[in-house]
């Protein structure tokens, strides 16, 4: 369905509709998301922190976490203390600076993401409507947007 009949709205120009249609539809989609990942009791923050840590490897400071986080405004240290609440993750001393600490994720917290890589491929289908080019095609056109 079009823009203008989904928000039953028109717009000053094309730039104006473009606009609206990617932040309508970014909320379309996260929501949808959010859905997956509420029936584990995660954030999309804390499930991003998760997924950062599986693929680290090791244990990782606040900073590592923050430079790669989808939102950069989350408050990375109140993320980290509900998955520690939840034993997703583990704080360790880092050994070159005591005062600075090291997350790492856990065998819970790996368990957890496991269960939810089903998610993955349901994130895939919200956009079957679209083929592997014009997929390629939309991620160019999204990097230029931000350049």
């Amino acid at each position: 369905m079009k823009i203008e009949e989904e928000i039953k709205s028109r717009f000053r120009n094309e730039y104006h509709k473009a606009f609206v249609n990617l932040i309508y539809t970014e909320k379309s989609l996260n929501y949808q998301f959010i859905q997956l990942i509420k029936k584990y009791g995660l954030t999309e923050p804390q499930y991003n922190i998760l997924r950062i840590l599986r693929g680290a490897h090791k244990a990782v400071s606040i900073n590592y976490l923050k430079e790669r986080m989808l939102d950069k405004s989350s408050d990375v240290s109140r993320i980290i203390d509900r998955l520690l609440n939840k034993g997703f993750v583990k704080r360790e001393e880092n050994p070159r600076d005591r005062r600075q600490k090291n997350i790492a994720i856990t065998d819970n917290g790996l368990t957890a993401l496991a269960e939810m890589d089903s998610c993955e491929n349901k994130l895939d289908s919200l956009l079957k409507n679209l083929t592997a080019e014009e997929v390629s095609e939309l991620n160019r056109l999204l990097d230029k947007i931000r350049e």
